[in-house]
Order: C-alpha cells, then sequence, then structure tokens
C-alpha cells in the first residue's frame, strides 16, 4: 500500500460525496466500505467488506475498485439481505 491508511480512507470517502461513506482498516489491511443512504439515515446502500487494501498499490488500483464500488451502489443485488464481499 502506497498511500497510509488516512489518505486511502479520505481517497475513497471523499469519492462518494455527496453521500455519506465510511471505510475502515483492519489490523490485516481488510478494508470495509459503508455508503449510507443519506447523511440524515443510517440506511446502508452499500457494504463491502475483505476488500484486501495491501493491492492497492496505486491510482490505477483505487480508481478501479472506485468504480467498481460505484457500479455495485448502482446495481444493488436483488436480494438486499446478502451482503457482498469482494477480495480482491
Amino acid at each position: 500500500m502506497f498511500l497510509s491508511a488516512l489518505e486511502l480512507r479520505n481517497i475513497i470517502e471523499s469519492s462518494f460525496l455527496p453521500k455519506r461513506c465510511q471505510c475502515t482498516l483492519g489490523p490485516d489491511l481488510s478494508m470495509t466500505v459503508k455508503v449510507f443512504g443519506d447523511h440524515q439515515t443510517d440506511r446502508v446502500d452499500l457494504l463491502v467488506t475483505g476488500i484486501d487494501a495491501a493491492q492497492l498499490n496505486g491510482c490505477r488500483e483505487i480508481n478501479e475498485l472506485i468504480a467498481e464500488l460505484r457500479y455495485d451502489l448502482a446495481n444493488p443485488p436483488r436480494d438486499l439481505s446478502v451482503h457482498r464481499r469482494r477480495a480482491h
């Protein structure tokens, strides 16, 4: 990972503005991204766990992750009880 955890979180979270996004990074560099419906509710529109942040070695990888997350946000699964797990 070529960025600090704080820089990586800031890039990903700000890429979903004006929606609220929360990015957490575990000690094993496993990332979870939550995108919320709006600023007034805690409704989660997208939850992705198991992202391997160690694989985010440059701008291209980060941009591809953000594009995939935006695609998932725009095209939610029909069964909303299923949380998507992504391992890069």
